[in-house]
């Protein structure tokens, strides 16, 4: 079984004690503590404003999926390679946003903003997706 915590202020820090105390140390436990990556936040926000691009955007006559407009931001963002495909075509070299900053996230947002803006994109309200980033 793993657990993970948020540790952001004192109250997150006594809940692990708390949970910390009720373990059982008959098994052999390991903690570790990191620096997290990006805030859960970035994560609902760019979900939320990728739906909003999918359900109101057609691509050069197509609808594309939430995941789709993902890479399509991603490689406009990250300047990604493009490479021959095995069988003709070709593949853009992907970028995992698991991996990304803060800072990657503010510029994607704004990225993002700024081209919903040219395609007349109404964004839903910041509280659907769970607060500042």
């Amino acid at each position: 079984m793993s657990t993970e915590f948020a540790i952001r202020d004192q109250r997150d820090v006594n809940r692990l004690m708390s949970f910390l105390h009720a373990s059982d140390f008959t098994k052999p436990k390991m903690v570790v503590i990191k620096d997290e990556k990006r805030p859960d936040v970035c994560n609902r926000k760019m979900w939320a404003m990728l739906k909003d691009v999918s359900s109101q955007v057609e691509w050069y006559g197509k609808k594309l999926s939430d995941e789709d407009w993902k890479h399509v931001f991603s490689s406009a963002l990250q300047k990604q390679d493009v490479v021959p495909g095995i069988d003709g075509g070709y593949v853009v070299l992907g970028v995992s946003t698991r991996k990304q900053s803060q800072k990657w996230f503010s510029d994607l947002f704004e990225l993002m903003g700024a081209f919903g803006a040219e395609h007349g994109v109404k964004w839903t309200e910041q509280d659907k997706w769970g607060g500042r980033y």
